[in-house]
């Protein structure tokens, strides 16, 4: 076998497997409209308020907590029945400005209580699990802090409670900022489809969804039965969602009721958000798929459950498909491979596929979708650029090595026309990462292909070429640019 025939074997691999989990899109579409008339109402109601506990968990967030804690005051719920715990690891002055605004709030007659670590031991979950003996509610709810829940959070949501199968309600995130940068607008096309698409139709067909980590609300009793919070991976979240989805616990995704919360501005502190998501859902897919396969449920949800656990495995395939592409290009004009290239063009049904996904999730949702989605572009090159930073976390969770879980950093950014906080270099991500150049050698060697592809007339290959070069040289200056700025 010459060396053009191990290229050739090497990019149909990585492309059917791309394929394989690029077809989802052309499979929750198809779902979507099957399902579309399905909703989801509370079976009764509650004729007395249960108790609830609302759990902050926080880390040196100066910025934005006392914005949080204000919406959380102003949610419509007796307060009685309404604790509010504010979970604080912080290590600056996030200290002082949580201690002053508690005891004000405790004037006024809130049932809030503040509560310092002196350690991050187990992170998040550490600090929800203690968090958690301390309360006799038997409902949980929880809010990250960079976000703002509406007065009625609690309305919309506890009184699904009312069937005692129900474990969880996770509400869908709404963006305060996403017009504020083509970064952020991305962010949101991103994760609409996610919320919309993923998690609105998983829940419809039946399969296991799972809670986002915030804005969300849980029967105590479901996180004890499950196991509690654990801090063996950096996702404790999707954790705990397929451990009690698994003891037969069932989980209700609110499609039509937000949440709002503030993007990330920044690309560094987007990249160590997107690095913490990818390596713990490696590390929580080599923990859970072991459990789901021997557990009892159908083997369509197995099936599901796996496919949904291992989608991150995309990303070295991204990596591998671009560094592929382009002696692909001349390798396509050395031998005689017309039939194996023409079959090839099957591929550009997994493009069409993550399109029609993204555009249902716009269209769902927004009346102007047709102006969003033409961002999809954009948001493809952006995807490609980001696979050798979420490449290293699914090295790193496969070979099990062990990170803090890192803080994306919030500017109190809610409008379009926001300016970031004075105190933004505080928290902001400063540290230039060795990753960036490797980023700008895979931008130079995408610029090369497009310049082959042009010498041999592959007009074809050169949009996705382009992408690969937009998607790691935007990355890459936009993370120098940014972290310079940060340092001013």
């Amino acid at each position: 076998m010459v060396i053009e025939d191990y290229i050739l074997t090497a990019y149909l691999i990585t492309l059917s497997i791309l394929f394989f989990y690029g077809m989802h899109g052309f499979f929750l579409v198809y779902l979507y409209n099957k399902f579309k008339d399905v909703k989801y109402e509370p079976k009764g109601r509650f004729e007395e308020l249960p108790k609830v506990c609302i759990q902050l968990p926080t880390f040196n967030e100066a910025l934005v907590v006392d914005r949080l804690i204000d919406a959380v005051c102003k949610i419509d719920y007796p307060k009685d029945k309404m604790e509010i715990q504010v979970l604080d690891d912080s290590t600056d002055e996030t200290q002082d400005v949580l201690k002053k605004i508690v005891e004000e709030k405790k004037k006024l007659g809130f049932n809030i209580n503040y509560y310092h670590r002196d350690n991050r031991q187990g992170f998040k979950a550490g600090a929800l699990k203690e968090g958690l003996e301390k309360t006799d509610a038997e409902f949980i709810a929880i809010f990250d802090a960079d976000f703002i829940p509406n007065s009625d959070f609690l309305n919309r949501t506890i009184h699904y409670f009312t069937d005692p199968k129900i474990g969880m309600v996770q509400t869908r995130w709404e963006h305060l900022n996403a017009e504020y940068s083509i970064l952020t607008r991305a962010q949101a096309l991103a994760l609409d489809g996610h919320f919309v698409m993923e998690q609105q139709v998983r829940n419809k067909a039946g399969f296991f969804i799972n809670f986002n980590g915030t804005a969300g609300i849980w029967r105590k009793a479901c996180i004890y039965d499950a196991g509690n919070w654990q801090p063996d991976t950096l996702t404790e979240d999707l954790d705990l969602s397929y451990r009690a989805q698994l003891k037969g616990w069932k989980f209700v995704f609110l499609n039509d009721f937000t949440s709002p919360s503030e993007l990330p501005i920044e690309i560094n502190a987007l990249k160590n958000q997107q690095f913490r998501w990818t390596k713990g859902a490696i590390e929580t897919s080599k923990k859970i798929l072991p459990l789901v396969w021997k557990s009892s449920i159908p083997l369509k949800l197995k099936l599901y459950s796996t496919f949904h656990l291992t989608m991150n495995i995309v990303f070295p395939l991204i990596v591998l498909a671009g560094l592929l592409n382009v002696p692909l290009v001349y390798v396509k004009n050395t031998g005689n491979y017309d039939e194996y290239f023409a079959f090839m063009s099957i591929f550009t049904l997994a493009f069409i596929s993550s399109f029609l996904m993204y555009m249902y999730s716009q269209k769902d949702v927004y009346p102007d979708w047709k102006r969003r989605i033409y961002l999809f572009p954009v948001f493809m090159a952006g995807s490609m650029g980001f696979a050798l930073n979420n490449t290293r976390a699914v090295i790193e969770g496969l070979f099990n090595k062990k990170s803090e879980f890192v803080r994306t950093p919030k500017f109190r950014i809610e409008t379009s026309t926001d300016n970031p906080h004075p105190k933004r270099k505080k928290y902001a991500v400063t540290k230039i990462s060795p990753m960036i150049m490797l980023e700008l050698l895979f931008a130079i060697w995408a610029l090369f292909g497009i310049g082959l592809a042009a010498y041999y007339s592959e007009i074809a290959a050169i949009p996705f070429l382009s992408m690969y070069f937009l998607g790691y040289g935007v990355i890459a200056v936009m993370s120098i640019k940014h972290a310079l700025e940060s340092k001013k």
